[in-house]
């Protein structure tokens, strides 16, 4: 739906009105471009990240967040599968511009990128793949290193 949405805004005021707002997420995937140019430096990106917008990616969230989503769901294509860390910079920007959970996602490797993205990026919660699936980390293990670190989780 990264590329509906990004192309049919509309889609999401629909979305929330028939199915009310707690039930939409909107995903949002974005990168860095560098600064001085004539494009975003935080910009929307769609088809995988293969296809740039033109977007910035905190209009965007504020945008979305308007049309009626409930929660976004904030990939960084820079960070993702690189296991170095969630991208706080991204991730800080986009939640403190809206006021909707934003939940981050893309580069987590260790224990503590969950917890930076909580306390440094102000996410509202994290998405972990790699280190789940190849078990290098157990969702037990992450549920309690946040929980010793005084973050909220659901146990």
């Amino acid at each position: 739906m990264i590329s509906s949405a990004v192309k049919n805004p509309e889609l999401i005021r629909e979305s929330s009105k028939k199915f009310g707002k707690e039930k939409i997420v909107v995903a949002i995937d974005g990168k860095k471009n560098p600064p001085g140019n004539n494009i975003p430096y935080l910009e929307v990106v769609i088809k995988g990240g293969n296809e740039s917008t033109g977007i910035d990616v905190v209009d965007w969230a504020r945008k979305v967040e308007e049309l009626g989503a409930g929660e976004i769901l904030l990939t960084s294509k820079d960070a993702d599968g690189t296991k170095d860390g969630y991208d706080l910079e991204m991730t800080r920007a986009v939640a403190q511009a809206v006021n909707i959970p934003v939940i981050a996602s893309g580069g987590a490797g260790k224990l503590e990128h969950l917890y930076q993205a909580v306390v440094i990026g102000k996410a509202s919660a994290v998405l972990a793949a790699s280190i789940f699936h190849f078990r290098e980390i157990s969702i037990l293990q992450a549920k309690q290193y946040l929980k010793e670190r005084n973050v909220t989780v659901k146990m």
